[in-house]
């Protein structure tokens, strides 16, 4: 029999590996578990003259590679399965809290607020209430270091009645008063006093910000007066001027324009412009406050420390924010502050409540990765025992042959086992831990101990199977049977993801959806291993009847397995299928995420770019001349529009639209590129003269209201054209979304003559132009006063601005991760296959060797062995990965990965799968190169020097 090249010293000489302290001098040998002899001639109890050495130490001695090998294995596996629940863990801290932050301060705030006591306001008791505010915070949130803000404002702003302050459409400028606690903390006085004293009947002292006063014409001494309202006429004097430290301080979030003034427009059609600013009073002015407004509202704005926030926390936090604002601990505040009227008010459910849809929405598809790495790894530890298993096989069998009993050996294995898997698992926890801190670590723990047990109990398992006595009853039979359960399993998980949709949100991680592409791939790679044989073994015949030995010989080997087997083991095409099917299907996910995010971008901007004049202005003819000549441009349209028209004669008598007058073939030429409100141009293109109504497009929303015949258009600015409409169109480019009644009226001679239709107010166009070279175009051409007003919009900066989520970008870097270390693994596969069949390979090259076999044929023959099966594989998972998306395309919602709604669905795009499967068969052609080209010559020389004995 043929020896093992890593069999013990001990099993080899004929002395068992493992026997009890003190082993038999004579006598029957005696293997692992059983009880040894008395030497003859000895005293009992005599020390033994010869002691054998530990078991572990013997076996590590013997094969330090394998031990350093199946450790390295080991620490590499549990590093992963440890890193990969801290890493979902620290992006969902990261995603929760950008997701809060990017709502800015105010919306992630409690607000309460109070009616002014009046004649009984003091800043003791604004400080009393909100010490009562902050007892009642710390449990499950806290704070934000900035602190509380609160005062008290009065409730409505007056009308300035001074001559000469600045009035853009001829509305004066309003003015609001507030005291805000702690003002000085976050100002500083740039001219006069802080406000204090002053008489009852005198004009209320106030401090203005620098640069309000500035903009109103203001100075230190002036007196505001202001028109009458409801109270009687009251004036305010400036005492002094201050300018904000920290403009962009939250403190200064949501208070009404105290750092400068403010331009507002008002709610009338047309709207006309405004200023407003706010002021602040002394603490002894808090009375006028109610005077100045007709009422004023104590304030306290609590900003929660959203960085403190965990995602597996949220549902406690949201219950405790839920309580403060409308629950027990509210009624308590009420009581406690002695003011029934509080009302406490905050946005942060209604955010949590998206933050939590917007996980669960992620979590399937962000799983699907780390499912198909952790298969891979699996079938790795399988086929690395069965490696094992037959290296030692012999081994074994002689011990069992000279009385070692099954368990005993068994228990042996799982001590040598221990040695080296339980150390390396322990540094990989440790380093995991290390390397990616987060609070949470029950699940990082679990998965590195499920992994540890596999690796200790993979090649002990498989040893048990080995040396227990073989089943009766024909194999095939039982294989069939697993097969088709694995089949009826996969039909099943298929079947209910298309029937019901991925889980609802708010159900949590989709189970199905994450196994149903490994359960496909498994179907395919024992679907593979069937077929496989017999292609190969067409192959092999054919490459027989042609002159050479190399590609039969080779062929023939790959269709057939090692060590006696029919047919090839199916562990390595299990795990290349899993991880091309796996890499496959999400790397088409993500491809349809970008497609979808700049799809969504196109459609928000109306194109590639586009360039919007300031309301009631249009663009300068040498703006969109210098634009449209830029490189990249492909299709540009000047359109104008007017938001404020209205169409008589409808079903409900008038209709507010919105009027879009472009060139009839360059706007439909843009709307057929970006996919909304495609038309045929022809139906435009004629303009009927004067008299005659005017040809017009429809959206679907006012279609439903038209009747048959001509329609009266009234523009905002006065202007009115009689329209007949010839066509339906679904929404604009120059409106988000479909929704919303348009009219598409064509640009020339009619409506050239009315007010500012002949100049467009945007242009958009479609093609790779350059954002910065289009914003500089617009710098140089627009008037200087008003440069600053032309705003410029690019599909690729919105697309990029979807794209900053962090909860996508952890999706996606979890994503590719687990591409990288599933595609370790299958080569990893490949290379144990190799190793596998090296021993009876390099025999047979040895014989060939002898008979005239050059260097460079043996390792054609190697390649020509081992690459079948890989290529075939990767193909196959190509076709799996095909066949996932076919099937379990039509039941996923990409929305939360896109970063807005977009039509549930995936359809099938071939380079994200032929990456992923040619990048695969790249690495696996290299790997069998090299291990040929390394340890091909090295086996042929070793069995040439010490002679075949096989």
């Amino acid at each position: 029999m043929t020896r093992p090249a890593d069999t013990p010293d001990s099993a080899r000489h004929g002395a068992p590996d493992g026997p009890p302290d003190h082993a038999p001098a004579s006598g029957p040998a005696r293997g692992p578990g059983a009880r040894p002899a008395a030497p003859s001639g000895a005293r009992t109890g005599a020390p033994s003259a010869v002691r054998p050495a530990p078991w572990v130490r013997t076996r590590l001695r013997t094969a330090p590679s394998s031990a350093l090998l199946a450790a390295a294995l080991a620490f590499v596996a549990v590093l992963l399965a440890a890193s990969l629940p801290r890493a979902v863990d620290r992006g969902a801290d990261q995603a929760l809290r950008s997701f809060l932050h990017d709502r800015g301060p105010v919306a992630t705030s409690l607000l309460a607020t109070s009616t002014a006591r009046y004649g009984d306001q003091s800043t003791e008791n604004l400080d009393s209430v909100r010490n009562a505010l902050l007892a009642r915070t710390g449990a499950g949130f806290a704070i934000a270091p900035s602190g509380v803000v609160h005062g008290t404002q009065a409730s409505k702003q007056r009308d300035l009645a001074n001559p000469g302050l600045p009035s853009p459409d001829g509305v004066p400028p309003r003015m609001d008063l507030l005291y805000l606690r702690d003002a000085a903390a976050h100002t500083e006085l740039v001219e006069g006093r802080w406000p204090s004293g002053g008489a009852p009947d005198a004009p209320v002292p106030i401090a203005l910000s620098r640069q309000a006063a500035q903009t109103l014409g203001v100075r230190v001494g002036t007196v505001l007066e202001s028109f009458p309202s409801n109270s009687e006429p009251m004036s305010a004097e400036i005492v002094g001027l201050y300018r904000a430290t920290d403009e962009d301080d939250v403190f200064w979030a949501g208070l009404p324009c105290l750092t400068r003034a403010c331009q507002a427009n008002t709610p009338s059609v047309p709207p006309q412009r405004y200023w407003q600013t706010a002021a602040l009073v002394g603490p002894d002015r808090l009375d006028r406050l109610a005077l100045w407004g007709g009422g004023a509202e104590d304030f306290w704005r609590l900003p929660v420390d959203t960085g403190r926030l965990r995602a597996d926390l949220l549902p406690d936090v949201a219950r405790e924010i839920a309580s403060y604002v409308g629950g027990p601990t509210a009624s308590a505040l009420r009581g406690s502050t002695r003011r029934s009227d509080l009302r406490i008010t905050s946005r942060l459910p209604e955010l949590f409540k998206q933050a939590e849809a917007r996980q669960q929405a992620v979590a399937p598809l962000a799983a699907i990765g780390p499912a198909g790495v952790a298969g891979v790894a699996a079938v790795v530890f399988c086929l690395a025992a069965a490696l094992t298993g037959d290296r030692r096989e012999s081994e074994l069998r002689l011990l069992l042959a000279r009385g070692g009993s099954p368990r005993g050996i068994v228990g042996r294995l799982l001590g040598e086992g221990a040695v080296t898997v339980l150390p390396a698992a322990a540094l990989a926890t440790a380093l995991a831990l290390w390397l990616l801190p987060t609070p949470r670590g029950t699940a990082s723990l679990l998965a590195a101990a499920a992994v540890t047990l596999l690796a200790l109990l993979a090649f002990p398992v498989r040893a048990a199977v080995l040396l227990s006595a073989r089943r009766r009853g024909p194999a095939p039979r039982r294989r069939l049977v697993a097969e088709l359960l694995a089949v009826a399993a996969t039909a099943a998980a298929v079947f209910e993801v298309r029937s019901r949709g991925v889980a609802p949100a708010g159900e949590g991680l989709d189970p199905l959806l994450v196994a149903a592409p490994l359960l496909l791939a498994l179907c395919g790679g024992l679907a593979l291993a069937r077929l496989q044989p017999v292609l190969v073994g067409v192959l092999a015949r054919a490459a027989g009847r042609r002159p050479g030995l190399i590609g039969f010989l080779g062929l023939a080997r790959a269709a057939r397995g090692t060590g006696g087997r029919a047919r090839p083991s199916v562990l390595p095409l299990i795990a290349l299928l899993l991880a091309v099917t796996t890499g496959g299907f999400g790397a088409t996910v993500l491809d349809a995420v970008d497609t979808g995010r700049l799809r969504v971008a196109r459609l928000a901007v109306g194109g590639d770019v586009q360039i919007s004049a300031p309301y009631g202005s249009t663009l300068p003819p040498a703006m969109t001349e210098a634009a449209a000549a830029l490189p990249g441009v492909r299709t540009s349209v000047g359109v104008w529009t007017d938001d404020k028209a209205f169409v008589f004669g409808t079903v409900q008598g008038s209709t507010q639209v919105t009027v879009v007058v472009a060139d009839p073939v360059a706007y439909a030429e843009l709307a057929g590129t970006i996919g909304r409100g495609r038309f045929d141009p022809a139906l435009l293109a004629k303009d009927p003269g004067a008299g005659a109504p005017l040809p017009a497009l429809f959206s679907s929303d006012l279609a439903k209201l038209a009747e048959a015949g001509t329609y009266r258009l009234s523009f905002g600015d006065g202007g009115e054209l009689q329209i007949g409409s010839v066509g339906v169109v679904e929404g604009t480019p120059v409106r988000p979304g479909t929704g919303g009644a348009v009219v598409v009226l064509p640009a020339g001679p009619t409506t050239a003559r009315l007010p500012k239709t002949g100049h467009p107010d945007r242009w958009l166009a479609t093609g790779a132009v350059d954002g910065d070279r289009l914003r500089e175009a617009v710098r140089a051409t627009a008037p200087a006063e008003t440069a600053a007003r032309f705003t410029v919009r690019t599909s690729a900066d919105t697309a990029a601005e979807l794209g900053s989520d962090p909860l996508q970008q952890s999706a996606g870097r979890l994503f590719w991760a687990s591409v990288a270390g599933a595609a370790g693994f299958a080569l990893l596969a490949v290379l144990l296959t190799l190793v596998r069949a090296a021993p009876e390979r390099a025999a047979l090259l040895a014989r060939l060797r002898t008979m005239g076999l050059r260097p460079r044929d043996g390792i054609r023959l190697i390649l020509t062995e081992a690459l079948p099966q890989a290529l075939a594989a990767t193909l196959g998972g190509a076709l799996v990965a095909a066949a996932a998306v076919a099937l379990l395309g039509p039941a996923m919602d990409l929305s939360a990965l896109v970063g807005s709604t977009v039509p549930t669905g995936l359809s099938l795009t071939a380079p994200p799968l032929l990456t992923q499967a040619l990048g695969l068969a790249f690495l696996v052609t290299v790997a069998v190169l090299a291990e040929a080209a390394i340890s091909g010559r090295r086996q042929i020389t070793t069995e040439l020097r010490a002679g075949d004995q096989r």
